[in-house]
């Protein structure tokens, strides 16, 4: 049966569309747990939020691409574009940090600041994860856990989302691709558990990402395996903003956690939803929401 729910915003800091969506979605909505992105463009008015909501449980949403850096040129020139943004290449970056210890240590002092800042913000630290999932390269976990442990990070999310939720839902079954990345997300899994971290036994968001509905999550909040489960989304009070991944439903997104049957069926699990660290944390006090979404489709 289920003994835990995390249900979390990814891409806080990312602009202030996002952090709206969050602060609302968990004041008045059934969102427990938000990820910071230390380097967003809007983190300081996320930070400036969060310190407002002390039962909103904040983790790091560590980013190492398509975003902003927390060091410069001068110490990761391997990791950035010629726009001084972080690198949109993905996979050639995944080969590079396999052949060069130069880009693996660039990217061992990118991971060790943006926790450095992090604990800056004075927010308890309740989890990390990490952006287009990229820690899903050996490489990239491997110093995560490392960098992680010493930072005190109690959770990872290592992406296992099981299939048959989302089948019963709306008949989306996963190529052979996505077959491979569940295997191989499962071996990661026992990786981190073994380094000490807390992993989610499941954690719904990958097949639905950006497109998690009302229906969708009341749906899915009646098929809840056992163990601990993260649901993750993309909430923001628009759907074209600066950083905006394109054909995201953003608003569809915000408004499945302010809806009343999911706000209904969240409350329902009493005490067994919050965050990671803070175990014996239970849900905020949920009313409609109260702000508008702007370029709702």
């Amino acid at each position: 049966m289920l003994h835990r729910l995390v249900i979390n915003a990814d891409d806080f800091g990312l602009a202030k569309e996002v952090n709206e969506a969050v602060e609302s979605a968990h004041r008045m909505g059934a969102l427990t747990a938000a990820s910071l992105m230390v380097s967003g463009a809007a983190a300081i008015d996320a930070i400036a939020r969060a310190r407002r909501l002390p039962e909103l449980n904040i983790g790091l949403h560590l980013t190492l691409l398509e975003g902003h850096a927390v060091l410069g040129q001068d110490h990761i020139p391997d990791l950035l574009a010629a726009n001084g943004r972080l690198r949109t290449d993905q996979v050639r970056l995944a080969v590079e940090l396999v052949r060069s210890q130069d880009t693996r240590r660039q990217l061992r002092a990118e991971i060790e600041a943006q926790f450095e800042s992090f604990v800056r913000t004075g927010l308890k630290l309740d989890h990390v994860n990490v952006h287009k999932h990229f820690h899903l390269h050996p490489v990239v976990l491997s110093d995560l856990l490392a960098i992680a442990r010493q930072f005190g990070a109690p959770a990872v999310r290592i992406p296992v989302e099981p299939r048959k939720p989302i089948w019963e839902i709306d008949r989306t079954a996963p190529g052979l691709s996505g077959l491979a990345l569940q295997a191989h997300a499962t071996f990661l899994r026992r990786i981190a558990r073994r380094a000490g971290f807390l992993v989610p036994d499941a954690v719904f968001g990958l097949a639905w990402s950006g497109a998690f509905t009302r229906s969708r999550l009341s749906a899915l909040l009646g098929r809840l395996p056992a163990g601990l489960v993260e649901i993750y989304l993309h909430p923001a009070s628009a759907n074209t903003f600066a950083g905006c991944a394109m054909g995201y439903r953003y608003c569809d997104e915000f408004a499945a956690l302010t809806s009343a049957d999911v706000v209904t069926r969240v409350g329902g699990f009493g005490t067994k939803v919050g965050g990671y660290a803070d175990v014996g944390h239970s849900a905020s006090a949920i009313v409609p929401p109260v702000i508008a979404c702007a370029n709702a489709r």
